[in-house]
């Protein structure tokens, strides 16, 4: 069976020792990049490997231009997978410490976006892993590589220009994936300019996320029933990272996959030119 969108810890365990899954933790805190690291080396899932979100799973910034975390280069992400191991043959079960499975969702919509189909989060994470009685071992995987074979499918992205013409053609729904105060510019500690981009609504990315995890699908089918119905769904975050989260929500729903704009809010206003909006 292949999992594609969320696995249950349950079926994670029975395939805890079969060669063709792949568990990597990717565990992170904004607020202390070394601290996911650090767990890992703690406890993780045996076999699994470490990805961490500045290091492995965003490119390099460049000031005044990029997001906080930019897309990998295509060519650094094909030697990243092809080093940890992943072909067509592996299934690779992305989680995080808790169920908010924010930089394990960036890990799944890259693999996505890779063409690599085969990716689930596992729901619940590390910690619905432990609270299951499953194992935790503190010794590292060795490499195994293999070679990964991209298809990268470009369709699932929206550029700044792209969003900027949707806002004045009205095509599309921009949904804003932030807490509900940063989207109405109240309490920005991140970023140096407070707001939205206009016309975007608010669906913060864990409005709907318990600490045991996601809820049945259908949950997310009404959560973002009005969203779709509009046609045209584009996710952004702060910098593309928990946005993911609610694209995966959405395909998880049964949903077609939406695209991402990967730049998200802290490219956006690198561009004093583009419009921004502040309130509920």
């Amino acid at each position: 069976m292949n999992y594609t969108t969320f696995i249950q810890p349950k079926e994670a365990a029975e395939n805890l020792n079969n060669p063709n899954f792949l568990f990597i933790d990717c565990s992170y805190s904004l607020a202390d990049k070394n601290w996911g690291a650090t767990e890992y080396e703690k406890a993780h899932i045996p076999g699994a490997l470490y990805a961490d979100l500045h290091d492995d799973l965003s490119g390099e910034i460049i000031a005044g231009k990029t997001s906080r975390h930019p897309l990998p280069q295509k060519e650094a992400l094909v030697k990243l997978f092809s080093n940890w191991g992943i072909d067509k043959n592996v299934q690779v079960v992305a989680y995080d410490a808790t169920a908010g499975f924010m930089a394990a969702a960036r890990l799944w919509w890259l693999l996505r976006w890779a063409g690599h189909e085969n990716v689930a989060v596992l729901n619940g994470g590390k910690g619905a892993w432990t609270a299951a009685g499953y194992p935790l071992t503190n010794a590292v995987r060795s490499l195994q590589q293999k070679d990964f074979v991209a298809s990268f499918n470009d369709n699932l992205l929206a550029s700044a220009t792209e969003v900027l013409a949707s806002i004045e053609a009205g095509n599309t729904c921009l949904i804003d994936s932030r807490t509900a105060d940063r989207y109405a510019g109240q309490n920005e500690t991140i970023d140096p300019v407070a707001g939205h981009i206009p016309t975007a609504v608010s669906k913060p990315f864990n409005a709907k996320i318990g600490a045991e995890g996601v809820a049945e699908p259908s949950v997310y089918k009404e959560h973002f029933k009005d969203e779709y119905a509009k046609g045209n769904v584009v996710f952004y975050c702060g910098s593309g990272v928990t946005a993911a989260y609610n694209v995966l929500l959405s395909v998880y729903a049964g949903y077609p996959i939406p695209k991402l704009y990967a730049g998200s809010w802290s490219e956006w206003i690198t561009d004093a030119a583009r419009p921004v909006v502040t309130g509920a």
